[in-house]
């Protein structure tokens, strides 16, 4: 699955680099590899081959969008008017290495590229490319998307549990729909769990930015606190934050639809929630 992923990212990123102002083309990359855990397109391919799996170049795109529009979020994130994040998966973040124009350019350039990614792959599957698109931008847009997350923190008091399955949650339901349409299958069987697998997600990452340190998270920490930003930590504290994390690994886990590969699947939900848990909490986690 892995090799899937870097292959489809690597040819997109081939594609958007052809010919491309140098400096752009050398941002792009950098904002792209080396990755994470590439989860939201390991939830993607997981999810279409447990429905079926017959269109894998569908499949490949529709995965390759999802991590190439959360890096266009990370880099536009990271810059002065938002978080002005110094680093980034443990390196310099993209504004710094590249500055400020040439890092807007670089996520514009990355939200673009994975639109372009589905349409060509969506050709031979004429039929799903249109409910594919609509659900990939309904993950990344506005009202309940990835841009309301954002726009969220520039609200007072904003509601927690909206904030988080719009910034994190939402590109989970995205990656999970995806992957069943891309599939040919029901997509709304696998909302559910992408909606608790995405908010366990980001409560996960909130204990990350209040108990781990950079090095660990590979990015600044203590931001929520910082910035006054909604947190289940603030909310809830530690303890209760991770009572939280806990309930909703098992509701994820509980939503898997049964199929083949259902046991895998709930293996692979659990694996990528605790995943961001700091390992001084992870016992407590459990």
């Amino acid at each position: 699955m892995k090799t899937r992923i870097e292959t489809a990212l690597a040819s997109a990123l081939a594609t958007a680099e052809r010919e491309a102002p140098p400096k752009l083309a050398a941002a792009l990359r950098h904002a792209v590899f080396p990755g994470g855990a590439r989860v939201r397109p390991r939830l993607c391919l997981a999810v279409s081959e447990a429905c079926g799996g017959d269109a894998p170049r569908l499949a490949d795109a529709a995965a390759c969008a999802l991590e190439l529009l959360h890096c266009a979020s990370l880099v536009h994130d990271d810059l002065p008017c938002f978080d002005d994040a110094a680093v980034r998966r443990g390196r310099p973040s993209v504004h710094r290495a590249y500055g400020e124009p040439i890092a807007v350019l670089t996520g514009d350039a990355l939200i673009i590229g994975a639109y372009d990614v589905v349409a060509r792959a969506g050709a031979e599957h004429p039929r799903r490319l249109s409910p594919l698109i609509t659900t990939i931008s309904r993950a990344v847009g506005t009202p309940h998307g990835i841009v309301a997350g954002q726009a969220w923190e520039s609200e007072v008091d904003p509601p927690l549990e909206r904030y988080h399955r719009a910034k994190t949650g939402s590109l989970f339901v995205g990656a999970a729909m995806a992957g069943a349409i891309a599939a040919g299958a029901d997509p709304n069987r696998w909302r559910p769990m992408g909606d608790r697998l995405g908010e366990a997600y980001q409560v996960a990452d909130d204990l990350l930015d209040a108990h781990a340190g950079a090095e660990e998270a590979g990015k600044p920490t203590g931001q929520d606190l910082a910035r006054v930003r909604p947190s289940a930590v603030s909310a809830l504290g530690t303890e209760g934050a991770l009572a939280r994390l806990r309930r909703l690994i098992d509701e994820a886990t509980a939503a898997v639809p049964e199929c083949p590969g259902a046991p895998d699947l709930r293996a692979l939900v659990v694996a990528m929630a605790e995943r961001l848990v700091p390992a001084g909490l992870r016992q407590s986690a459990a």
